[in-house]
């Protein structure tokens, strides 16, 4: 993208406040969008002084208009299974009347737009990696179901406006994703085992241990989103980190990386949790060129000062 007005959705949050800075990296002036349910205003506070930003305090379930702009990224949602348990309705109004608002920016002024989906519309897939035309196995009325399905929705939505009105739209499917400004509280793998270890509290476990995922770094995912903008594809993609470790070696991993003498403990599996997830990026690496170069334990090395942080305050 040449220097353009861009609207960042949620960018307040994890990785909307990582695709703001680099936006901004690469020129381009950004209105940023928040409510702030889950987003944090931390993740933000390095940009007070940039005159190429700019912090709107808005629901985007509720209509605005943010004047012209050449780009929308729609990364607003709770993403976390703490934050959606909590917030279930609003997940399931940003993901409907949300995306529907941020398509309608999108159309009145001939702008791109890029919608932050999720691997969690494989559910607990049945297709193993999960590759993009695979339709998912997903329980509509379950307790993940208001994260889930507002996903599916978004989808729908972007593909019938890029159908009926043009737009032009991308999808990107994020897998498991990592860093700094991930919440530290959140109920995610890495956040709740790297808190656990760094406090020296016993390391919690759900099921065996034996479930599976694939952790991307951030900087490798907001690489991947900044590639889908500029592409001509309007299909969903897969962008997450192929490596697939079971949730026990991911533990073992961050002891190691740590070197918290944490001892592992196993709880009750949630119900619907995902058994196995992994992404296939073919089309990724075919289409943008793009695969991941930060691999776990150099990822959680990164991360370490930053959880470390919220241990020491």
């Amino acid at each position: 993208m040449s220097q353009q007005t861009v609207l960042v959705t949620g960018a307040a949050g994890f990785l909307g406040s990582h695709l703001t800075d680099a936006l901004l990296a690469q020129g381009h002036s950004v209105l940023g969008v928040d409510n702030l349910c889950t987003g944090n205003l931390a993740n933000l506070a390095h940009l007070r002084t940039e005159s190429r930003f700019r912090l709107l305090e808005h629901d985007i379930c509720q209509p605005f208009d943010p004047g012209p702009v050449d780009y929308v990224f729609n990364l607003a949602s709770p993403a976390s299974p703490v934050d959606y348990a909590r917030l279930g309705v609003e997940t399931l109004l940003v993901g409907s009347a949300g995306t529907m608002n941020t398509l309608d920016i999108a159309r009145k002024y001939q702008a791109g737009y890029l919608h932050a989906s999720t691997s969690e519309c494989y559910g607990d897939p049945e297709v193993h990696p999960q590759v993009e035309t695979y339709w998912g196995n997903v329980n509509p009325v379950g307790p993940r179901s208001v994260y889930d399905e507002a996903k599916r929705f978004s989808e729908a939505a972007v593909m019938a406006y890029h159908r009926y009105y043009g737009v032009n739209t991308h999808l990107v499917r994020i897998f498991n994703t990592y860093g700094p400004r991930l919440q530290a509280n959140d109920g995610r793998v890495i956040s709740n085992l790297m808190m656990q270890a760094l406090q020296g509290k016993p390391l919690t476990i759900y099921g065996d241990g034996s479930q599976t995922r694939s952790f991307c770094y951030v900087s490798d995912l907001i690489e991947g989103i900044v590639r889908l903008a500029r592409s001509e594809e309007h299909m969903p993609v897969n962008i997450g980190n192929p490596v697939e470790w079971t949730i026990l070696e991911c533990a073992q991993e961050v002891l190691r990386v740590t070197g918290s003498a944490s001892e592992i403990i196993f709880n009750p599996l949630p119900q619907d949790d995902p058994t196995r997830r992994r992404p296939d990026i073919t089309r990724a690496k075919t289409l943008l060129g793009w695969e991941p170069t930060v691999f776990l334990r150099e990822g959680l090395e990164r991360s370490i000062d930053y959880f470390r942080s919220f241990v020491n305050n």
